[in-house]
Parts: C-alpha cells; structure tokens; sequence
C-alpha cells in the first residue's frame, strides 16, 4: 500500500524546488521529509533522489510518478467533495487566500455572506501574494486562492489546479489634483512615459508586474521614483505629487486625497481576478459555498 501522505510530500519538494523549502511549507523538519521520500522510495523500489552537487534532485522516476500523483490527488478531492453529501450539510472548515487589495473588495464580502449563510462554517482569511497563494494551496493550508496570472506561474492545464475567472477589473490612472492631465476625460498610459511613478518594489507584489506589463505594451519602462506596496501609502505619495501610479478601478482612494483618477485609453490594462484550487476540490461543500459567495461579492461590488 502506498501512502498518499508521502505523495503528497513529493509533490510539494517538485513544486519549492528543494527538501528544506517544502518541510517548511509542511511544517516538518527537513530530516523529516527526506525520511517521507526514503520510505516512499522503498515502497515503490525505486530512486526518487540523487546527488546534485551538495543538494539532491528528483529522479527520472520521481518525474514520472509525479503525473500519477497528481491524478491521485485530484480523484481525492473529488471523493471527498462525493462524501461530503453524506455528511453535515453546515459547519466544516475553509480557508480563502488573497493578496491585500481583494482581502477587503471581495473576501470579507464574501466572508460576511458566508456568516450569514453557515454560521457554522469556520472561515479564515489569509493574505497571500499570487507567487505564495499555489504553494499554499498545495500544502494544504489555504482551499480557495485569488489569483492573477503571472509569467512563471500554473499554466491553465496544470494538472494540480483548477483557476476560472472571478472578475476583470479596469486599472485607471492616478494624478496629482495639480498634474497638467488630471482634467482630461481619458489618458494613454504613454502620455505619462516622462513621469516619476510610485510602484512596488519589483516582483514584490502582483500590481507591479501588472505596471510593468503595461507599461511595456504602451513602449515604455516607467521611471519609479518612489516604492510603495501599501495602497494608502501609494495614494499619499501621488497626492503630495511624488509620482502617478496605475491602480484598479474599485479600488477606493478616499475624498480627503488630492487626487485625480482618470481612465486610460484602449485598450486597457486590466487585472483578471482568478479562483484557483485543487483539482478535484469544487465540489466540496466549504470550497462550493466560498467560490459562491466570491460570485456574490463580485456582483455587489459591480452594482455599487
């Protein structure tokens, strides 16, 4: 018999790259999940590490029992999701992920729904950036992720998980109240290719690949003058006039900034929000009843 713990224990070592990264997204020991691999190796007789360098890698066997693993995994899930409809119809426990400027758009919306639905359900939310949020999902500690797509990340086949659309949001362009196009109606981003900008620090967060990318597509690479990850912080800087910035429509600025947002011209950068999960994983209760009330608050925050 083979046990799907140390399966699963493979399949994290091949998503983080290295035995000491997965113990700590397993938390265990890397002793530990070297021990996991040992033992799984001995049921199955063949190598799943050899020497690489002073490290170890993954076998050719290894590889090719990862695609088997993966299907294993997701058939769990569905079995799970299949035997869950014998079991309570309220309560159990789910875990939804985001990076920060969703937490408060739609995960607490959706959280709140949630509450009032199954006050049983045991919710919590995590803030996690999209590059962490596949990582997590795959150790197990979060159940539903919001997502963008980015360069390196799961392709939309990866066997591991599910992603579908959640919600496209326009990015406008944010000025000082002062700058010589805050009254104009709509701006092209290359318009502001001369300016200072306000970003994150590179590869920090997913709204400065999102910059980068249309900044790139307008024919430009954007001056960053100032870093800035938090919103308010972003915002605060472009009203004392340090620099413009790129950010999501709904995502509120607040009346007291001097600022002026203004839509950019087609075609327009947007972020598409994805639901990501693992494979398999829909049909279970807690995961159905998030991804539903994530629909929800999409609605609500459309029609506000």
């Amino acid at each position: 018999m083979i046990d799907l713990r140390r399966l699963h224990v493979l399949r994290v070592v091949d998503q983080l790259g290295t035995i000491t990264a997965a113990a700590g997204s397993l938390h265990l020991t890397p002793s530990a999940v070297s021990q996991q691999l040992r033992s799984l190796s001995g049921e199955l007789a063949v190598p799943l590490l050899e020497p690489d360098g002073r490290r170890v890698r993954l076998t050719p066997a290894a590889h090719a029992l990862l695609g088997h693993a993966d299907d294993l995994a997701a058939r769990w899930e569905t079995a799970r999701g299949e035997l869950g409809s014998y079991a309570a119809q309220t309560g159990g426990t789910l875990r939804i992920g985001g990076f920060s400027s969703v937490i408060r758009s739609l995960i607490i919306p959706a959280y709140r729904w949630l509450d009032r639905e199954d006050p049983l359900l045991q919710v919590k939310l995590l803030e996690v950036e999209t590059a962490e949020a596949y990582e997590r999902l795959l150790a197990g500690d979060v159940d539903i992720a919001i997502t963008l797509p980015n360069l390196g990340g799961p392709t939309a086949d990866d066997p591991r998980f599910e992603q579908e659309p959640l919600h496209d949001e326009p990015q406008d362009l944010l000025l000082p109240l002062d700058h010589p196009l805050a009254a104009r109606a709509e701006i092209a981003l290359e318009e502001v290719a001369h300016d200072d900008w306000v970003l994150p620090e590179p590869h920090s967060c997913d709204q400065y690949d999102l910059t980068a990318v249309a900044c790139a597509t307008a024919g430009f690479t954007p001056k960053v003058a100032h870093n800035a990850k938090d919103w308010a912080a972003t915002f605060a800087m472009v009203a004392h006039g340090l620099g413009v910035c790129m950010k999501p429509r709904q995502i509120p600025v607040g009346e007291h900034l001097d600022v002026a947002q203004i839509p950019l011209c087609e075609p327009v950068p947007r972020r598409r929000l994805l639901t990501a999960t693992r494979r398999g994983s829909r049909a279970q209760r807690p995961i159905a009843q998030g991804l539903t009330a994530l629909h929800a608050a999409v609605s609500q925050l459309v029609s506000a």
